[in-house]
C-alpha cells in the first residue's frame, strides 16, 4: 500500500490545500475516489484513514483533503488554529478547492497513480451537497456518492430568525465546536456568497439534472441531518440508489479520535455498499 500523507497543493493567490493519497501499486489504470469532509470536518477525523485503506485494498486510489478554509493549517490540520480562514469560508471556495484537487490529478502529479481510469466523488454531510453540485457541473466525474448528506443549504441559514438578523447587523456569528470548545466565527460574507449563487447552490436543482449514477447513504438514527433529507435527495432523482443504515448516527458510529484497528460495523457497511456501487 502506498500512503502519501499531508501533501501540499499550492495555487498562486489561494490558500494551500493539504491532502492524502492511498493506493496499491499496479500497472492497470486505477479508479480514483475523492472524499470531501463536512462542516467542522477534516481529512484526519476519526476513522477516515481506515475508510481510505479499505478503498485502496479494493483497487481504488483514495484521495482525502482539507478544504482550504476549514480552519486547519499545514502544521496543525486537526484542530482549528486558523479561525480567520474559517470565518471566510463559503460554498464557492469549497467548490473551487475540489476543482483544484481535480486539476492536480489531471496534471499528472507524481503523488497519484500513473494511469487513472475514472473519477468518483464521495461527500459527507455538507460535503455531500458540494459533491452533488460538482458532479452536476463537471464531466470528469463518473459517479457520485453521499454519506449523511444535507439536502438544502438555504434552510440552514434560518433567514426568518432573530439570530439571522443579528448576524446581518453585526457581520459575524459564532458556533461552538463541541470537540475543541472553540467559538468558530462565520462572517456574513458566507450568506452573501450563497445569495449571489443561490441557483448554482441548489442541491435540488443539481440532483434533478444529474446524468451519472448516484448513491445516497444515510443512518436511520442520524441526529444531525435527518434521514428525511436522504429521502428528499432520492425523490429528486428516482434513478439514484438509496441505502439507509439501521442504527447508524451522523458519522456511522465512528468518533474522534478513533483508536480501534477496525471500522465500526455501520461505517464498514457504508464502505462496502459504496465500493459495490463504484465497481
Amino acid at each position: 500500500m502506498i500512503y502519501r500523507k499531508n501533501r501540499i497543493l499550492t495555487t498562486k493567490g489561494k490558500k494551500p490545500i493539504l491532502y492524502d493519497v492511498y493506493y496499491k501499486e499496479t500497472e492497470n489504470p486505477q479508479p480514483i475516489v475523492i472524499f470531501c469532509h463536512g462542516y467542522k470536518g477534516f481529512k484526519d477525523w476519526g476513522a477516515w484513514h481506515l475508510v481510505a485503506e479499505a478503498f485502496a485494498e479494493e483497487g481504488f486510489c483514495f484521495v482525502k483533503f482539507n478544504f482550504s478554509h476549514n480552519g486547519g493549517t499545514m502544521e496543525n490540520p486537526i484542530d482549528f488554529p486558523d479561525l480567520e480562514a474559517f470565518a471566510e469560508n463559503n460554498f464557492s471556495l469549497e467548490l473551487d478547492d475540489l476543482d483544484r484537487v481535480l486539476k492536480e490529478i489531471d496534471s499528472g502529479n507524481e503523488n497519484f497513480p500513473k494511469h487513472i481510469s475514472t473519477i468518483s466523488l464521495i461527500g459527507h454531510s455538507r460535503g455531500g451537497g458540494i459533491v452533488l453540485i460538482k458532479a452536476k457541473e463537471d464531466t470528469r466525474i463518473s459517479k457520485v456518492a453521499t454519506w449523511a448528506s444535507v439536502s438544502d443549504f438555504k434552510a440552514r441559514f434560518q433567514e426568518d430568525t432573530e439570530a439571522f438578523e443579528l448576524w446581518k447587523k453585526t457581520g459575524v456569528t459564532h458556533i461552538e465546536n463541541s470537540r475543541t470548545k472553540q467559538l468558530l466565527p462565520h462572517n456574513f460574507q458566507f450568506y452573501k456568497d450563497f445569495k449571489e449563487n443561490e441557483n448554482r447552490f441548489s442541491i435540488n436543482r443539481a440532483v434533478e439534472s444529474l446524468k451519472i449514477p448516484e448513491l445516497i447513504v444515510h443512518g436511520s438514527d442520524d441526529p444531525t441531518v435527518s434521514a428525511k433529507e436522504a429521502n428528499a435527495i432520492h425523490s429528486w432523482n428516482p434513478e439514484s440508489k438509496l441505502v439507509i443504515i439501521p442504527g447508524a448516527d451522523h458519522v456511522f458510529n465512528a468518533k474522534h479520535p478513533w483508536e480501534e484497528a477496525t471500522l465500526p460495523n455501520q461505517l464498514k457497511t457504508v464502505v462496502e455498499r459504496t465500493i459495490d456501487f463504484l465497481k
